[in-house]
């Protein structure tokens, strides 16, 4: 079971223990934008389950690329005209694609150029009108201009060894796709300096969250972000 309160969470308590900076956020709903970033498979969405319990809009950006898949044709064609072959009868073949762009950096360099622009527009529609709380998960984050419209950041990372085994249950992939998947992102160090805020996930799923902070500083009120188009 993962931790379902802010309670349930175990380990340093920088940010999330009793009267921390993000815990007195959420609970005053002062934490109005965020956004949760970090590699596949480190922990994010444990987290952004609690801001869920507290009335908070969570837009998962793995989640809304794969709705989009299903509903935005001009997304299944651009990503087609890219990458011949990848889409039969209307559907997209994620491992097909996956073998391309994970092995080729600038192949999946242009698979982020087009995805990245679907989903920050459908993200913008879904946070008009502007919800008092809001957290969004997301890889891309200042690849895909999202970091703009948030006031703080939030980097989650994990031990290698466990994302592995997180993908390979959550996706039902094997191993070898899990490591190439991984191997793909950007190294977690550059995850933690572009951020304000560092977690680092060292439990299991079932068990703990370990909580590091890079430099955390006592802020007032987390204002209204700007959407921008």
């Amino acid at each position: 079971m993962r931790p379902r309160t802010l309670d349930e969470f175990i380990g340093q308590t920088h940010i999330v223990g009793p009267g921390r900076l993000l815990r007195r956020a959420i609970e005053a709903d002062r934490l109005t934008s965020s956004i949760f970033w970090g590699p596949p498979g480190c922990g994010k969405t444990t987290l952004l389950n609690c801001i869920a319990e507290k009335g908070g809009l969570i837009l998962d950006c793995y989640e809304i690329y794969h709705r989009l898949l299903q509903t935005d044709k001009d997304l299944l064609l651009s990503i087609g005209n890219r990458f011949p072959g990848v889409v039969e009868n209307g559907v997209l073949q994620r491992k097909k694609l996956g073998n391309i762009v994970f092995a080729d950096q600038k192949a999946l360099s242009d698979l982020n150029r087009i995805t990245h622009a679907a989903v920050k527009q459908e993200v913008l529609r879904l946070l008009t009108p502007e919800p008092r709380l809001a957290a969004i998960d997301a890889i891309g984050l200042f690849e895909g201009g999202l970091a703009e419209l948030c006031k703080v950041t939030v980097a989650i990372t994990a031990p290698v060894e466990d994302r592995v085994q997180r993908l390979m249950t959550r996706d039902g992939i094997n191993e070898d796709y899990a490591r190439a998947r991984i191997a793909a992102q950007r190294p977690q160090e550059e995850f933690v300096a572009l951020c304000d805020h560092h977690l680092e996930n060292n439990g299991t799923l079932n068990a703990t969250t370990s909580v590091e902070a890079n430099n955390i500083v006592n802020a007032g009120e987390i204002t209204t972000p700007t959407v921008k188009a």
